[in-house]
């Protein structure tokens, strides 16, 4: 991230001023996906990428914004008739509106801001956002009142209330509380969280970007939450205390085998063993046995793929790719159908791994899919 950068633009923008520096990261999230909603673990951390922004407030009920990356303009009001069109100025407002409502005396500023998390590539380049102002505004006008925790529920809160979009927790939640070479174990449903150790020596964390989005996403999605609360359902006739797939184990699953669709239970399956391999995944990192996380990671891009079926071609060939390269651990992203594949690899399989992704994939899909190095890196912060 280019502070120098920020610092230029801002002094262009509002007449050779200087305020103060913030910034927050983008994330990635090792293991654990489709688990949220399910009541079980995520694991996320906060990474080398994300959103520096410079702050100076400016004495009126004004907020003057400017995005150096899409060179444009924003001023806009603090009341909730004041939002502004721009869709990446409604993230600031909205921070500035929820923290408004926790009792912050949020009153105008003079921002310009800039990232380095590549857009739609699942790194969370607008919870980087959120987190960075909510931090900075915590700092300029709330006298550090607002706890961390608060802070990621008021990007998690921007996004459903001015923003559109009904996003669970772990964004924002990396980018606040990330620490360096550290990741999170966070459980959805208490909202209890735990470090572990992440200092993979000889390993390199690598994104690879297939550069694809599949529109079927959102009914796609709602579809499985869907077959997992029906087997929840199935599941509580017998078991009155089951709540989520996370208090359910496989013998509970079979019990319900007859009773369920079989696309139910094959969902559900891979739900209740991915809960389950974030836990052994946790157990394998304080040894530092890497061997284990890349074999659970490949476990987890099975299940995404053959029993939950939110893979899509472009991803499964990336898999193949990295399994016939040695890499000790690879699998899709996020929620799935597109963006990227997050792999686990050995220092001296680097860079034929790279070579030979990049030209397989380009014979086969016609355009080359980009490469993201991560490191893990510490959360929100004030720059000095």
């Amino acid at each position: 991230m280019n502070s120098e950068l920020v610092r230029s633009c801002f002094a262009k923008q509002f007449d050779g001023a200087t305020g103060k520096l913030f910034a927050s990261p983008g994330r990635i999230n090792l293991i654990g996906e489709h688990t949220d909603y399910n009541g079980g673990f995520v694991f996320p951390g906060a990474i080398d990428k994300g959103m520096i922004a410079e702050i100076q407030p400016n004495g009126t009920d004004k907020v003057r914004a400017f995005s150096i990356d899409l060179n444009d303009f924003a001023e806009f009001g603090l009341n909730e008739e004041d939002a502004p069109k721009a869709s990446w100025a409604r993230y600031i407002f909205g921070v500035c509106r929820e923290m408004i409502k926790r009792g912050v005396d949020v009153k105008g500023f003079n921002t310009a801001f800039a990232g380095d998390v590549p857009l739609g590539a699942g790194m969370s380049s607008s919870a980087a956002l959120e987190s960075t102002y909510a931090f900075a505004l915590n700092k300029l006008f709330g006298e550090d009142k607002i706890d961390k925790f608060e802070l990621a529920k008021v990007g998690q809160s921007t996004e459903h209330n001015y923003c559109g979009v009904n996003c669970g927790i772990m964004d924002q939640f990396a980018s606040v509380f990330g620490k360096k070479d550290q990741l999170i174990r966070l459980d959805c449903r208490s909202l209890e969280y735990q470090y572990f150790p992440f200092h993979p020596q000889g390993y390199r964390l690598v994104l690879v970007d297939s550069v694809v989005k599949h529109e079927l996403a959102s009914s796609a999605y709602n579809k499985r939450r869907q077959s997992c609360e029906t087997t929840v359902a199935a599941i509580q006739k017998k078991h009155p205390h089951v709540e989520f797939l996370r208090d359910c184990n496989m013998q509970m699953l079979e019990e319900v085998k007859d009773i369920v669709s079989a696309e139910d239970y094959m969902r559900s399956e891979y739900v209740i063993e991915e809960i389950q391999r974030v836990l052994d995944v946790c157990d394998a990192l304080e040894i530092d046995d890497y061997e284990t996380v890349g074999q659970k990671m490949y476990e987890t891009h099975h299940g995404m793929s053959k029993l939950y079926e939110v893979s899509c071609e472009e991803l499964d060939f990336l898999n193949d790719i990295a399994k016939e390269c040695g890499v000790t651990g690879s699998r899709v992203m996020g929620g799935g159908f597109g963006g990227c594949t997050i792999n686990l690899v050995k220092n001296e399989l680097y860079d034929s791994f790279i070579a030979k992704a990049k030209e397989a994939f380009t014979t086969k899909f016609g355009r080359e899919p980009k490469v993201y190095d991560v490191v893990i890196s510490d959360g929100s912060r004030e720059l000095v």
